[in-house]
């Protein structure tokens, strides 16, 4: 499977797909027209799928402002976890967030997304925060983690 994947920015005949991911994997979901105004109006937006045979199965925003980076959303299709997608995606960002010139990456993630947790500290980051009731769902906190870029 790891081979078939190709990563590309997303791009308006993504929305849709991207909409699915997200009513798949949170309770919260963004809106369609939120992903729309960030291709089409944040000029700090970046969007990047990874596709299998033209279906998206993952994606990942950030905003790259000055010299951070911040991961604003990723997600893989539930039928495609556990195969290291996430961490490929995540990777592809970091990347592509030096090349933007970025020096600093910034998340979000929940206490109990042990997981992601996980992932995000095999990949460097490090917990610096937490934003008090941040997830609106269910008022969960959200553990605030940090990642140096050029080290």
């Amino acid at each position: 499977m790891g081979a078939n994947i190709e990563f590309r920015y997303m791009t308006l005949d993504d929305v849709e797909a991207v909409g699915v991911l997200e009513q798949l994997s949170f309770s919260t979901p963004w809106p369609i027209d939120a992903f729309v105004n960030e291709l089409t109006i944040n000029k700090h937006a970046h969007y990047v799928v990874a596709t299998v045979r033209g279906r998206v199965i993952a994606y990942c925003g950030m905003w790259v402002i000055i010299d951070e980076a911040h991961i604003t959303n990723v997600a893989v299709h539930p039928d495609f976890r556990g195969q290291k997608i996430g961490e490929r995606l995540m990777r592809q960002m970091m990347g592509l967030a030096v090349v933007l010139g970025g020096e600093r990456m910034t998340l979000e993630v929940r206490p109990s997304n042990y997981t992601a947790r996980n992932l995000y500290a095999k990949l460097g980051f490090v917990e610096a925060g937490v934003r008090k009731r941040y997830y609106s769902d269910n008022n969960e906190d959200a553990i605030i983690m940090w990642v140096n870029l050029r080290e």
